[in-house]
């Protein structure tokens, strides 16, 4: 069964659209480019939504722009999910991707040698809309906001968490 969840109050790095293993300079890129679509003072009209998100990004970039804050919420981040049974995150972009004329095929292999996969028919019946462009697919999440889905391994009891972060565009690779 696929788990929906939004994740913008999940993780730091989900705020800042970023990857848990990115570098501190990633991670600043990041946070200036945030700043610039969500800074009170850039906007010609403010509304509490707007004003929610600079808060988050400025918190995010307070945890993650600091070594130590950052290692510390780290671990509290693994730690919480291993609560949860998630043995991994996940992006688009570590997810292999088959097109087989009727769905699209997104699955990671398992430790276990089985596979976790979804297909984009499952993603839709959940509120993600699947857009291609030639050779490139992407998914909007149902708020525009950054979310995820929990896949189960189809053999063992792991599970991965898929993020799905704002503006990405993966390659489709070709049918034949």
């Amino acid at each position: 069964m696929l788990q929906w969840k939004n994740t913008s109050h999940e993780t730091y790095y989900v705020t800042l659209s970023v990857k848990e293993d990115a570098t501190l300079e990633e991670i600043r890129s990041s946070y200036r480019s945030a700043l610039l679509t969500c800074h009170p003072d850039k906007l010609q009209t403010q509304t509490s939504c707007e004003s929610d998100r600079f808060l988050k990004v400025q918190q995010a970039w307070e945890i993650l722009g600091n070594p130590k804050s950052r290692a510390a919420y780290d671990n509290e981040l693994r730690a919480s999910r291993h609560d949860l049974g998630v043995a991994e995150e996940l992006s688009l972009e570590d997810m292999t991707i088959k097109d087989d004329a009727l769905v699209l095929i997104l699955s990671y292999q398992c430790r276990c040698g089985d596979y976790f996969s979804v297909d984009s028919s499952e993603l839709r019946n959940v509120g993600f809309k699947v857009s291609r462009e030639e050779s490139e697919l992407w998914f909007e999440t149902p708020d525009g906001l950054p979310a995820s889905v929990v896949i189960p391994c189809g053999s063992c009891s792991l599970q991965v968490r898929l993020l799905f972060i704002t503006d990405i565009k993966v390659p489709i690779p070709d049918r034949s």
